[in-house]
């Protein structure tokens, strides 16, 4: 059986990078008894995929990893069981079933949501809401990327799906695809660039708040939370 498993990174853990995290589950699922599969060879390890890598430093409240297991005895009992192996930092939030034919987490993947605060809660960006709308407003928004070998101008204003201010933070949902993946760094910066505002990136706080598939086409996406196909069992 393929399962999706929704967690959340948050506290001291965030400074965990993702190659830790994938090695941490490893663990974690040994010691939860959880009857994983493994892959064939002269080197097997665990069936896994994860989502979207999280940037070290950011919260999560919507991450994801698909592995295949053997047995069970029902979603809640999985879930609880590798609650209990996780240390604080990690949350287990659901457990689902995938259909055969559902592609893995990190294929899956279309875009994402983030929250982003000032760290100073005396701030806040409910007073930029109408800088907002003239910043969406924009045919393009231009940023500088940076390869090994060479430097070019990106328009990242059709990866942008959504802007809005909700309890003084800035939310963003942002292609997160693996052909048009956009930092919400990037967004955030041109942002504050466009209202004349400076901030230095160590002064803000951005949490992922979910990772989403798109149902529909490209001309007209139906994005739906990565759990979303999954069934419980």
């Amino acid at each position: 059986m393929k399962v999706r498993i929704k967690f959340s990174k948050y506290g001291a853990l965030r400074f965990i990078g993702h190659l830790d995290v994938m090695r941490f589950f490893q663990k974690a699922i040994r010691r939860a008894g959880i009857d994983v599969a493994y892959s064939g060879g002269y080197s097997p390890h665990q069936i896994m995929t994860f989502a979207a890598p999280l940037g070290v430093g950011m919260c999560s409240t919507g991450e994801y990893m698909d592995i295949e297991i053997h047995s069970h005895q029902g979603a809640k009992d999985l879930q609880d069981r590798l609650q209990k192996a996780c240390p604080v930092g990690i949350g287990i939030l659901s457990v689902k079933a995938l259909p055969d034919k559902a592609g893995n987490a990190m294929a899956s993947v279309a875009a994402a949501t983030y929250a982003v605060a000032f760290k100073d809660k005396s701030l806040s960006f409910d007073s930029y809401a109408a800088t907002l709308e003239a910043f969406v407003n924009q045919k393009e928004i231009l940023i500088t990327k940076e390869t090994k070998r060479s430097t070019m101008e990106v328009n990242i204003r059709p990866g942008i799906y959504r802007c809005w201010i909700e309890d003084g933070a800035l939310c963003l949902m942002v292609d997160a695809s693996s052909s048009g993946n956009i930092r919400p760094g990037f967004v955030t910066e041109q942002f504050l660039k466009f209202a004349g505002v400076s901030v230095p990136e160590i002064e803000l706080q951005t949490i992922r708040i979910e990772t989403w598939l798109n149902a529909g086409t490209q001309e007209n996406p139906d994005f739906q939370p990565l759990d979303a196909i999954g069934e419980e069992f």
